[in-house]
């Protein structure tokens, strides 16, 4: 806290004011300016003798007036300087990064400290606002973040298909899983994949395989929904789980992505590929042990697909044990 009177603030220095790479600005209770700083003055585009007695609202209109005069309350109430972090608010003075050319932000991100300055009869008549210029820091904070994301992303997601990767898919199953046996709501689990595979990959290569295994996985992504799980669970091998969802209708969603990818054309070096699917369903049932107790049952309606000549789904039925 800063005892001074008004005549005190016109005695300090201009050069030392201005030497100084923080924003300095002081403001009355009215909010008129009394003070700013050659770093304000660099970084608005305006100088001290025009902005100087101007009500700061009417003059920097991007400031929000009421959240600021709520903000600086405990200034003139308390004595009780006021701290504005970057991370709460990017910014208080709208200002352009300081490096335009080679900065990533479009704005300066700033801290602001608001503290009173108190004359000798003990009130508060003015307040300093000191503006720091925080753009590298929290690009640096900010960039890390979004790494953290994206390696989070990674370790979760399928590279080749953009699923779920099968570790990940199986932690998320588990979930729904317990889901299930609170809330005994029916849900299925599908699992499919695609019919002569080998053959594919023996005929066309590899990376036709590939491409092969990517197209089924967006027709998949646009055949469920959000709230559902699909996943990649190895191979050419995938695994979904239709929330909320009884077999019957699940069943229709099997079908429709089977007539779909009956229907799908892959263009691999001039050569067009066609391939069927064969897939598996289960409902969720109570006295099921565990999830991948659950998951076997649809994997045993995608054998039985299978054996009765593929290019088709099963529902698994406990009268075929």
């Amino acid at each position: 806290m800063l005892n001074s009177t008004p005549s005190q603030h016109s005695a300090v220095p201009t050069e030392l004011l201005n030497s100084i790479e923080v924003g300095i600005v002081i403001l009355d209770k009215d909010f008129r300016i009394q003070v700013f700083n050659k770093f304000m003055e660099n970084h608005s585009g305006d100088r001290a003798e025009d902005v100087t007695g101007k009500v700061l609202f009417s003059h920097f209109t991007d400031i929000e007036e009421q959240w600021l005069r709520t903000k600086v309350d405990p200034v003139f109430n308390l004595k009780s300087p006021v701290f504005i972090i970057w991370e709460q608010r990017p910014y208080l003075f709208k200002f352009g990064c300081n490096r335009p050319v080679t900065c990533a932000a479009k704005h300066m991100y700033q801290n602001v400290t608001m503290f009173p300055l108190v004359g000798q009869d003990g009130n508060v008549d003015k307040f300093c606002m000191l503006v720091y210029d925080v753009t590298e820091q929290a690009l640096g904070k900010l960039g890390m973040e979004h790494l953290n994301e994206e390696l989070k992303i990674a370790s979760r997601v399928d590279g080749l298909t953009g699923l779920y990767n099968r570790r990940y898919w199986q932690e998320r199953f588990e979930d729904v899983f317990k889901l299930c046996k609170r809330r005994d709501k029916p849900s299925t689990a599908m699992m499919l994949d695609i019919d002569h595979f080998k053959r594919i990959n023996d005929t066309y290569g590899h990376q036709a395989g590939d491409k092969v295994i990517k197209m089924l996985a967006q027709l998949i992504q646009r055949c469920v929904r959000e709230t559902d799980l699909a996943g990649r669970y190895g191979g050419e091998e995938f695994a979904i789980i239709l929330t909320d969802s009884k077999v019957e209708s699940a069943a229709v969603v099997a079908e429709r992505i089977r007539q779909l990818a009956q229907r799908l054309e892959v263009e691999h070096e001039g050569q067009t590929i066609q391939f069927t699917i064969s897939i598996g369903l289960a409902q969720f049932e109570r006295d099921f042990k565990g999830s991948m107790a659950w998951l076997e049952l649809a994997d045993q309606a995608l054998y039985e697909a299978k054996e009765n000549g593929r290019n088709q789904y099963r529902v698994f039925e406990a009268i075929t044990l």
